[in-house]
């Protein structure tokens, strides 16, 4: 006798087709409202609107943000070279501007921008490659390749350079002068007079 009431317990959870429940559950039959989900479709659409405006907004932009070139620099006027005085005896001149030549090269300046101008006895050099012909010896100046030497005679044809050495090592007062005066002129960034002070500095004096 007590087993009755336990059985319809258990048979109420095993036994799932039940005629009543079955046809009380006729409401879910409107659940395919939910299927087709109308929210999916709007999602492609939303990111083609919005992209397009970025890149378009760029490229004026980074033009318009460039700054032009500027070359305020491009009219000064020319620099006046500077002047530096290596005393030496006239015998000892020339070997005084061939220790400022190897200071320049050493301190990184191009051979083809020295020109030495000697006043008084040629460059060892010079005298060589005038032994060539002076077509020879011109060549090599306007190849600008190396240290030019000349002397105060024939220096007037040398172009100018970034730096003018001049070896005061003998010669007429007027040799000086016009060596000195040749250099000033020649020189682009740097003058080196190799020589007596005292002579050199009258000569200067002068108005050189």
């Amino acid at each position: 006798m007590p087993l009755i009431p336990e059985e319809p317990q258990i048979h109420e959870s095993a036994q799932g087709p039940r005629a009543t429940p079955a046809s009380s559950r006729t409401a879910p039959t409107p659940r395919p409202v939910p299927g087709p989900r109308p929210a999916a479709p709007s999602r492609p659409g939303r990111p083609g609107p919005l992209r397009p405006a970025p890149p378009v907004q760029r490229t004026p932009r980074d033009v318009a943000t460039k700054p032009a070139p500027s070359g305020p620099a491009a009219g000064a006027a020319p620099v006046t070279p500077q002047i530096q005085l290596i005393p030496a005896s006239v015998e000892g001149a020339l070997d005084a501007a061939e220790e400022a030549v190897d200071l320049l090269l050493d301190s990184g300046r191009a051979p083809g921008d020295i020109l030495v101008i000697t006043t008084g006895e040629q460059h060892p050099w010079a005298a060589h490659e005038l032994s060539f012909g002076e077509a020879s010896y011109w060549a090599q100046h306007d190849a600008g390749d190396d240290v030019f030497y000349t002397d105060v005679t024939i220096a007037a044809r040398a172009a100018s350079r970034p730096v003018t050495v001049v070896a005061v090592n003998g010669g007429p007062e007027d040799a000086a002068v016009s060596a000195l005066s040749l250099a000033h002129s020649r020189a682009g960034a740097l003058l080196i007079v190799c020589g007596d002070p005292q002579r050199i500095n009258s000569v200067l004096g002068a108005g050189v």
